[in-house]
């Protein structure tokens, strides 16, 4: 496939503009400066077509712009835009519903809605030390929860999020994520690797670090997202589980970007058989309109009023995108992303035996991660390679996103069809044959 030229002139007199008003901060990858999509499918202002293998961050769940996401936007807007929390409506109430009903837990739940994953997060930070009266959390290596101060505070994946803004937050540790392509700690003969980091965390953080009963919640992502797209070990969930059990800690997942249906579940800790006390959402819960939730078990989420608030949690339109977003995938999405992201990983692990710079595959329904190495038997990480493989897709008509230090993630719009997949991945090896040659791999 000839690669377009790229930026056209369009996106260069776009880029010009944005360099001299909008803050450096963001992390631009590549000059895509988009004008309208449509399901998986975009166009920037050149006029150029690309396919999305990362749906704006895993937030496009149902595709761009589903016509019955628009339809209830609409409508909601032809009704009232802004009423502010300290009133009532309908649409909130019935999201608020709709959690209780696909939350993972027993126990009925309560939502406390916020405009952003982070700003969910910083509920749940909250409301952990509010319920028990402790001070302090654990986080782990490589996890990403946000970036206001509590959140980028519990945020491992990269010191750069941290840098120039000390002193964070106190009372976060940080133990090591269960990564088994590259596992640090050593294990006990018999045990999963997932039980070693939680042994870990009883026998070195909780005896030289902090107290377990100072300890208010541990938060963590099911699957780490920005960390590598990385699948936990089986073990790990239980134990984690069990060992908040026995301090009275606060299990809080972090399924800002793994939950809404990503995984082929509702939420990425079904697929591994406990309960949290607490989750996070945002991201893939309202198509693309801001919306996030700290959902708790009713017996934790027991603050007084006025103890915590926003001004726009629970907008009407980001309701009523939301609710829709959840019908979409609760009728055919969620079960799609199971068998599409089942049949991309079979595809991925038979393009991985043909390409040396590929060393894992790894996944689970619509969040797929690709590890790119120099050497499959050293695990050295590959991530100018990586890079190059990014930009040799966008340049034919891909869009990619990477993670970690030589990661790329795959994470389509749920609606993604099978042949959109194929076509998605004909390209991917393309430009990973492209990358390898120019390495001289």
């Amino acid at each position: 496939m000839q690669p377009m030229k790229l930026p056209g002139p369009k996106a260069r007199a776009m880029l010009k503009r944005d360099s001299a008003v909008i803050s450096p901060s963001y992390p631009r990858d590549y000059p895509f400066a988009m004008d309208h999509g449509k399901g998986s499918w975009l166009w920037d202002v050149d006029g150029n077509r690309f396919l999305d293998f990362m749906a704006g961050i895993a937030v496009n769940s149902t595709g761009h712009s589903h016509p019955e996401v628009v339809k209830a936007i609409q409508e909601q807007a032809e009704k009232f835009l802004h009423i502010s929390s300290d009133f009532y409506h309908q649409g909130m109430i019935e999201l608020g519903e709709k959690l209780d009903e696909i939350s993972p837990m027993q126990e009925a739940a309560v939502t406390f809605m916020t405009n952003s994953g982070t700003e969910a997060i910083e509920t749940a930070l909250k409301l952990a030390r509010y319920k028990t009266g402790r001070t302090n959390f654990i986080g782990f290596t490589g996890g990403f929860h946000g970036r206001t101060m509590g959140a980028v505070t519990m945020t491992a994946s990269k010191s750069l999020y941290h840098r120039g803004f000390y002193p964070l937050m106190n009372g976060v540790m940080h133990a090591p994520f269960p990564n088994p392509y590259r596992s640090i700690l050593e294990r006990k003969h018999g045990e999963d690797y997932g039980e070693t980091v939680v042994r870990y965390i009883d026998e070195q953080l909780f005896k030289q670090v902090v107290p377990a009963e100072e300890v208010a919640g541990i938060l963590v992502e099911p699957i780490q997202g920005e960390g590598g797209y990385i699948v936990p070990p089986a073990g790990f969930f239980p134990a984690l589980r069990a060992l908040c059990d026995k301090y009275g800690i606060l299990l809080i997942a972090d399924e800002v970007q793994s939950g809404m249906g990503r995984t082929g579940k509702w939420w990425a800790i079904e697929n591994f058989g406990v309960e949290p006390d607490i989750f996070t959402s945002a991201k893939g819960i309202a198509s693309g309109v801001p919306l996030g939730a700290c959902v708790a078990r009713r017996s934790v989420m027991t603050w007084e009023r006025g103890s915590h608030g926003n001004t726009y949690g629970g907008n009407p339109l980001a309701c009523a995108a939301a609710l829709k977003t959840i019908e979409l995938i609760e009728r055919e999405y969620m079960q799609n992303a199971a068998e599409v992201g089942q049949y991309a990983l079979d595809a991925l692990a038979e393009i991985a035996v043909r390409h040396p710079s590929v060393g894992e595959v790894r996944g689970i329904g619509m969040m797929i991660g690709v590890e790119f190495v120099a050497d499959k038997t050293t695990k050295e990480p590959a991530d100018k390679l990586r890079d190059v493989v990014v930009h040799n897709a966008f340049e034919r008509g891909l869009l990619l996103l990477g993670c970690a230090k030589s990661v790329i993630r795959i994470a389509p719009p749920l609606s993604m069809s099978k042949a959109e997949m194929d076509e998605g991945l004909k390209i991917f090896e393309e430009s990973v044959s492209l990358a390898e040659k120019a390495m001289g791999m």
